[in-house]
């Protein structure tokens, strides 16, 4: 049998994490679903804090739950390597936080973008305490027709689980509406809940959290995509969007 595709799980494990827990599961439920061999492995944001070395013999990066990380610079750098090198890429909760920073620092070119659950007095904190936090919350979002998200899933609305209390601060969404990140999944109030990079074949990122299906033993169908993109066999990978 083919050596298993490796995930890094780029984050700080702990086990009192209910999405630490979910993810490796949800990755072996979806090697089994589709037939490819795949294992997470977990890699320390301090690991990445100076060099992405640590990534080179990965086939893929998730940007998992649980931030602040014990290195955002660590975090953003595994971040980074994935887009810059065309890994696939998921980022769930934490993970879609910080995919959108890195991409305003590094493609936008707005150096001073922060996370204000790390840095209160930042001067543009470009990830900001949600109005309503969603801690062990159900929501609904609408996914843009015709995004890779919704072809993912099949259909434009869905309600899914999150556990966060920071997002996107809405003054900043538009200044994404020139670049390659799109913001496709929105919750019933425009506020975005997933985003996707349109030039990468596969880099997304939720604010909600897919992995915790498999608590329940049920394949979600971006993880089984994820995966799928992992063995090079992601069919929405073409540039037609």
């Amino acid at each position: 049998m083919a050596n298993p595709k490796r995930i890094a799980l780029v984050g700080d494990y702990n086990p009192g994490v209910t999405a630490h827990i979910a993810i490796p599961r949800a990755i072996d439920i979806a090697a089994s679903s589709t037939g490819y061999p795949t294992t997470g492995v977990w890699v320390a944001t301090t690991a990445l804090q100076h060099t992405a070395e640590a990534l080179k013999d990965f086939d893929a990066v998730w940007c998992v739950p649980a931030s602040p990380y014990a290195s955002m610079d660590g975090a953003l750098r595994g971040i980074r390597h994935a887009r810059e090198t065309g890994m696939p890429f998921l980022g769930t909760c934490g993970g879609y936080q910080h995919g959108i920073l890195e991409f305003a620092r590094n493609v936008l070119g707005y150096a001073m973008a922060d996370n204000a659950e790390v840095n209160p007095d930042a001067e543009m904190p470009l990830v900001a305490p949600l109005t309503c936090a969603l801690v062990e919350q159900h929501g609904e979002i609408e996914f843009v027709a015709g995004s890779q998200i919704a072809k993912i899933h099949g259909v434009t609305r869905v309600t899914e689980k999150y556990h966060c209390s920071y997002g996107v601060a809405h003054r900043y969404v538009g200044l994404f509406d020139d670049s390659a990140l799109d913001f496709t999944g929105f919750d019933p109030n425009g506020e975005p809940r997933a985003f996707e990079v349109r030039s990468h074949p596969f880099f997304i990122g939720t604010a909600y959290q897919p992995e915790r299906s498999a608590l329940a033993g049920v394949e979600h169908p971006l993880i089984h995509a994820f995966v799928s993109a992992t063995a090079d066999r992601f069919p929405f990978a073409d540039a037609d969007r």
